[in-house]
């Protein structure tokens, strides 16, 4: 938990995906999470946690469905949905945390 903490730590947005490789709707995020960083580059930090390599970590943060995004700034969650999200909805969410 220590490093992921180090992680969302940072001055600026800490996008993190909750996703598992056998999950549908995770693949289905995956290119829209690559066009977000290709739209913000280095203004957002985007993670991918693998919640069955990291069981313990998605049960800290009750992620009970995958894939789950959850935004945070400073180290504080400031946004979290669970399902595929869209680009444009996502890039919104982001920019209003800056």
């Amino acid at each position: 938990m220590s490093r992921f903490s180090e992680l969302i730590k940072q001055d600026k947005p800490v996008l993190v995906d909750f996703f598992a490789e056998w999950c549908g709707p995770c693949k289905a995020m995956a290119p829209v999470l690559k066009a977000v960083k290709d739209s913000l580059g280095d203004s957002v930090s985007i993670l991918k946690i693998d919640v069955d390599k990291n069981q313990e970590l998605a049960a800290q943060l009750n992620v009970r469905g995958v894939p789950t995004l959850i935004l945070y700034k400073s180290g504080t969650q400031v946004w979290r949905q669970s399902g595929v999200v869209q680009k444009t909805y996502l890039l919104q969410i982001i920019k209003g945390s800056n």
